[in-house]
């Protein structure tokens, strides 16, 4: 296992200034003309290192996350592994460090029946040395675990989940999409039993406009607590490929990202299982109706407001007195322009969903290159020092200043793919835990 390399160096190796083009938005690099420091301690970068400007980065450790790979890495600013997980099964996706210094991540399963991009099936907690403490595994004909996994704060783990809708159960809602359709469905599993304790189906809050004598019929642009479930029809029946969440302790919701609505929508997890089935009842009084939705206003018929999402990933609620606390960074793939973007969101006080109005949360911040491109994965983490580091799912990391300047850029190389990057300060004690 490599240290952690000494963080008492002034260095300045390579400095970099930024001008835009005169014919697009790409960004050139060039030295600049004067080292203020003449006499510099030399800092070994890592070749995959491109931008590193040692007085403007945040000097803390990234955990890269490897998607659809058996390992993940920590590495340091000059672009050094610190060091690298390795696991008996290809990561599913999502992976994190516990406060307790464990490892929580979801996992392929070789035999997943639910074939989609980022299809899991297997939970598991795992010590430090990739020993296997607790598992749980959904993947059969009905159900597969993807994406995503959340330690709550009672220590339940939050996942998502693709469920199986036969074609004819499915018509018989109102739903036009061919064959079998797979709509998104939360979890709540108590890791002491295994037991369910709270879940949320999505397929329980639809509306649908095609036809009159089924249920579920209604005017979309009328119902925006609904979603339409003939919105996105899909041959293959991932008609909604959710793709993340964040959970918000302080008001009790879910934020999902639902990546084929472009949207990011609000659900309340102070229900019952069974008032979750319903529209009353809970903190707010919908039930598992959507509290508040946003990046997409089309996808439910609202002609006012700004579409700003085309795809998205990582709806990531800034908390823990980062700037801009209270926030939410959310990735926008950008899939049509081939341009990703990086918002920086307000989120309102009071979750409300008026038809017929605007209701998009204000843009604090945002952040967007012609050089920055993912269509899938991908996400950005708010640094203690304003700096907003990005992964670009394809690509590998970026790190922003406030003021929209690249001082850390890391080039994974070809081939190389990220689900998300988290961030962890030098002296975390969540690592010293683990005896970096």
């Amino acid at each position: 296992m490599k240290r952690i390399p000494t963080l008492k160096y002034i260095a300045l190796a390579i400095i970099f200034a930024f001008a835009s083009c005169a014919d697009d938005d790409s960004v050139i690099i060039t030295p600049e003309a004067e080292n203020p420091n003449p006499n510099p301690v030399p800092v070994n970068l890592a070749p995959e290192v491109e931008v590193y400007e040692a007085d403007k980065i945040h000097n803390n450790l990234t955990l890269a996350i490897h998607a659809g790979k058996n390992f993940s890495t920590i590495l340091d600013k000059t672009g050094q592994v610190v060091h690298e997980f390795t696991f008996d099964n290809v990561l599913g996706n999502d992976l994190e460090i516990l406060p307790n210094g464990k490892l929580l991540g979801i996992f392929k399963d070789t035999s997943t029946e639910i074939q989609f991009g980022g299809s899991a099936g297997i939970v598991r907690i795992l010590d430090f040395n990739g020993n296997v403490e607790w598992e749980y595994i959904l993947n059969n004909a009905d159900f597969v675990l993807h994406h995503d996994v959340e330690m709550l704060p009672n220590g339940n783990v939050l996942l998502l989940v693709w469920e199986r809708i036969l074609e004819a159960d499915a018509a018989l809602q109102g739903s036009v999409n061919p064959g079998n359709i797979y709509p998104e469905k939360l979890i709540e599993i108590d890791p002491a039993t295994d037991t369910i304790v709270w879940e949320w189906r999505s397929f329980e809050h639809i509306i649908q406009d095609d036809d009159a004598s089924l249920p579920n019929y209604g005017i979309v642009s009328q119902n925006p607590n609904k979603f339409n479930v003939n919105y996105n029809p899909a041959n293959n029946g991932d008609f909604m490929h959710a793709n993340g969440f964040d959970y918000d302790e302080n008001k009790d919701v879910i934020y999902l990202s639902v990546n084929f609505f472009s949207e990011v929508w609000v659900i309340d997890h102070s229900t019952t299982t069974a008032e979750a089935a319903t529209e009353t009842g809970g903190n707010y009084g919908k039930g598992g109706d959507i509290l508040y939705r946003f990046g997409n206003p089309r996808a439910y018929d609202n002609m006012m407001g700004e579409v700003r999402s085309d795809r998205n990933h990582y709806p990531n609620l800034l908390e823990n007195g980062v700037p801009g606390d209270g926030n939410m960074l959310v990735y926008v793939n950008g899939f049509a322009e081939g341009v990703s973007t990086v918002y920086e969101l307000e989120m309102p006080a009071t979750f409300s969903l008026t038809p017929d109005t605007d209701n998009e949360p204000t843009v604090v911040w945002s952040y967007t290159n012609t050089d920055m491109f993912s269509a899938k994965v991908s996400g950005a983490e708010r640094l203690s020092n304003g700096n907003t580091l990005i992964c670009e799912g394809d690509f590998g990391f970026w790190e922003v200043t406030p003021e929209k300047e690249v001082v850390w850029r890391y080039n994974g190389g070809v081939g190389s793919f990220f689900w998300r990057a988290y961030d962890y300060e030098v002296d975390d004690p969540n690592l010293a835990i683990l005896g970096l």
